[in-house]
C-alpha cells in the first residue's frame, strides 16, 4: 500500500481543568504502515500510553485531544462519533492493555470474557461458532490447553496466562492495527519470546501493523523495524531500530541505551573479552563474592527443600503438585543470589518457604546457621522476621493506599515495638533519605508517587528493622529501564554500606547479569544449574539455561 494504515499529525493532549489545562503531549507525529511494527519507548510518564489511548479515543479521566489529527485507514478518528469509534475498536484496531490483573473481570470465567469479545466484534454468531473461535484465538495466543481453560477464572491463571487471554481478545476480529501497551511486561523471557514470535508471524501473514509500547529498548530494537523515543510528551528521536540502538543522538536516548539491562549484558561480555571489569562496562553491582565469604556461616542454606501442594481433582479426591523438588543452594553473606526461571518454576514458592510464609513438605532451611525449618516459638519467629525482610513485585499491591508513607515505613517498628514515636519519626526520615526519596514525602500517600518511588518506599520499609537478609521477589520487573537502573544502583549502595545479603527472585536474566554474584536456574521445581553469573552466562551446561539466555531481548544487537 502507498498509504500508512495510521497517520498521527501534531497530536496534542491535555488533562485537568479547561481553564488551566496541563498538556501531556506536545505535537506528536508518527506513521505506521501495513505489516510494520513500530515501537514507542521511554520512561514512565513520557507519553507512550497517552499516545496509544488518544489514538483509540480512550483517554482516562479529564484527558482530551486539544489539537492535531489521527487518521486510521483514511478515516479521521478524532471526528468519529462515540458509536463509530466503538465500532472501530476491536474490528479495526485491537488493544492489549498493560495490566492483566486489572483488565479481566474476576467474577467471570476467562472463556466467557474472550467469547464476549468474539461476539461483540461480529466474528461469529452461533453459539458453536463463538466457542470454536474463542478456543482458536486462545490457542493462537499460546494456550495449548485452551478448551480445558474456558471455565477457569482469572485468579486460576498465572500473570502470563492472563496476558495471553488479553492478547486473544485483541486479536479476535483480526484487526488491521494492534496496539500493545507493555504486552509482555508480566511474562518471563521465554514466554515473552513465544508471544512476540506469534505477533511477528501474524504481521507477516495478515499484514497487521503493530504499535508496541514498551520501556525495554532492547526488546523494541529486536522486535520493531522503527523505534520512536518519547520524553516528556515529545518525540525526541525516531528512526530504524539498529540505527537508534547503535548510534543514539539525543542525550535521553543515550541514557536509555546505557540503562537497558538486556543491552548491558552484551556490554559486559564485550568488556570481559577486552579485559575490562564488568563495573567499567556498566554493571551496577559487585562482580565477585568477597574473599572472606567462604570462611563464615552462609546467610541462607537450603538442603533438599520440597514443597508439595494437594490439588482437588474431584469432590473426594486430590492430586499432588510438586512446586519445589529437592532444591539446594547456599547464599554467602553479603552477596546476591539470583533465582531465575520461567513462571511456575518454583522461585516464589522458595521465597515463601524461606520467609516462613509457608511450611516445607521436607528438607531443611538454615538462616545464619540456625535451623528454621520447623515451627518456631513466637519469640524466635519475631526474631527471624527482624533478620529477614521481603520486597515484593507490585508496589501498588504491597503498600496500603489508605496510609501515609511515614505510617507505612514505620509499621515494622511499631509491630516490633522498636523505639517511641519521636525515634520512629526520625528513623523514617533517615530511611527515606537513605533510599533517595527525601523526608519531604513522608506525609504523602502511595497514589501520589510514581512506580519507582513506591518501590523505594517498599525498600525503605524492608530496611526499617536493620535486617541482614532481603528477599526481593521480582522487585524491579514492573519498572521502566531508567527507574530499574536507579533501584539496582540503590540496592548495590545499600548492600555495600550495610553488608546486606540478597536473594533476588526474577525471570529476567538480563537483570541478573548486572545484579547478582551467583545464580541458580529453576525448571519445574528443580534447580537444574548453579554457579557464578560469569560461569552461567559464559558456559551454560543445560539446554534450558541456554534457552533462557537466548530469549534475552536485544542482547545480540550490539555485535
Amino acid at each position: 500500500m502507498s498509504k500508512p494504515i495510521l497517520s498521527v499529525r501534531d497530536l496534542r493532549v491535555a488533562f485537568g481543568n479547561k481553564k488551566a489545562p496541563v498538556e501531556a503531549l506536545h505535537g506528536v507525529s508518527l506513521d505506521i504502515w501495513p505489516g510494520e511494527t513500530v515501537a514507542i519507548v521511554g520512561e514512565s510518564g513520557s507519553g507512550k500510553s497517552t499516545t496509544a489511548s488518544a489514538i483509540i479515543n480512550l483517554l482516562p479521566g479529564s484527558g482530551r485531544i486539544t489539537g492535531g489529527s489521527v487518521w486510521f485507514d483514511d478515516v479521521d478518528v478524532s471526528s468519529l462519533s462515540r458509536a463509530e469509534i466503538e465500532s472501530l475498536r476491536g474490528k479495526g484496531i485491537g488493544f492489549v492493555p498493560q495490566d492483566p490483573m486489572a483488565s479481566l473481570n474476576p467474577v467471570w470465567s476467562v472463556g466467557f470474557q474472550v467469547a464476549e469479545a468474539v461476539k461483540a466484534n461480529g466474528v461469529a454468531t452461533t453459539k458453536k461458532e463463538v466457542r470454536e473461535r474463542t478456543i482458536q484465538v486462545l490457542r493462537d495466543a499460546g494456550l495449548s490447553d485452551a478448551e480445558q481453560r474456558l471455565k477457569q477464572f482469572p485468579h486460576q491463571f498465572s500473570g502470563g496466562m492472563k496476558q495471553r487471554a488479553l492478547i486473544a481478545m485483541a486479536l479476535a476480529a483480526n484487526p488491521k492495527l494492534l496496539i500493545a501497551d507493555e504486552p509482555t511486561s508480566a511474562l518471563d523471557v521465554t514466554v515473552q519470546r513465544v508471544i512476540l514470535d506469534f505477533l511477528s508471524s501474524m504481521t507477516r501473514e495478515t499484514q497487521t501493523a503493530v504499535l508496541l509500547i514498551t520501556h525495554d529498548l532492547g526488546l523494541a530494537a529486536e522486535r520493531a523495524e522503527r523505534v520512536i523515543v518519547m520524553y516528556r510528551g515529545e518525540i525526541v528521536e525516531a528512526g530504524p531500530s539498529l540505527e537508534i540502538l547503535q548510534n543514539p543522538i539525543h542525550p535521553y536516548t543515550k541514557r536509555l541505551v546505557a540503562a537497558a539491562p538486556s543491552l548491558a549484558s552484551r556490554r559486559i561480555e564485550s568488556a570481559v573479552v577486552e579485559g575490562r571489569s564488568a563495573v567499567d562496562a556498566g554493571a551496577t553491582v559487585s562482580e565477585s563474592v568477597p574473599a572472606h565469604a567462604a570462611e563464615v556461616v552462609p546467610a541462607i542454606e537450603i538442603r533438599d527443600l520440597t514443597k508439595v501442594y494437594p490439588i482437588r481433582s474431584g469432590v473426594f479426591s486430590s492430586v499432588d503438585f510438586t512446586a519445589v523438588d529437592h532444591a539446594s543452594f547456599v547464599v554467602p553473606r553479603g552477596t546476591t543470589m539470583a533465582l531465575v526461571g520461567e513462571s511456575g518454576s518454583g522461585k516464589s514458592t522458595i521465597a515463601k518457604l524461606i520467609l516462613k510464609l509457608e511450611a516445607p513438605t521436607s528438607g531443611s532451611i538454615q538462616i545464619n546457621g540456625a535451623d528454621t525449618t520447623n515451627d518456631l516459638g513466637s519469640r524466635d519467629a519475631l526474631r527471624l522476621r527482624r533478620l529477614m525482610q521481603p520486597v515484593f513485585q507490585d508496589p501498588y499491591g504491597s503498600l496500603d493506599p489508605l496510609r501515609s508513607i511515614e505510617s507505612i515505613v514505620s509499621e515494622p517498628l511499631v509491630v516490633h515495638q522498636v523505639g517511641d514515636h519521636k525515634s520512629r519519626h526520625d528513623r523514617v526520615s533517615e530511611l527515606l533519605d537513605q533510599v533517595s526519596l527525601g523526608r519531604g514525602i513522608a506525609h504523602r500517600y502511595p497514589n501520589e508517587l510514581s512506580g519507582g518511588q513506591r518501590q523505594r518506599v517498599a525498600i525503605a520499609r524492608a530496611l526499617a528493622l536493620k535486617p541482614e537478609i532481603i528477599v526481593l521477589d521480582e522487585a524491579v520487573s514492573a519498572l521502566d529501564v531508567l527507574v530499574q537502573d536507579q533501584v539496582l544502583r540503590l540496592l548495590t549502595e545499600l548492600q555495600t554500606e550495610l553488608g546486606l545479603t540478597y536473594l533476588f527472585i526474577t525471570h529476567d536474566l538480563a537483570v541478573v547479569r548486572v545484579a547478582a554474584d551467583h545464580v541458580s536456574v529453576m525448571e519445574k521445581g528443580k534447580i537444574v544449574e548453579s554457579g557464578t553469573v560469569d560461569e552461567i552466562f559464559a558456559n551454560p551446561s543445560q539446554e534450558y539455561t541456554r534457552k533462557l539466555l537466548d530469549a534475552i531481548p536485544g542482547a545480540n544487537l550490539l555485535a
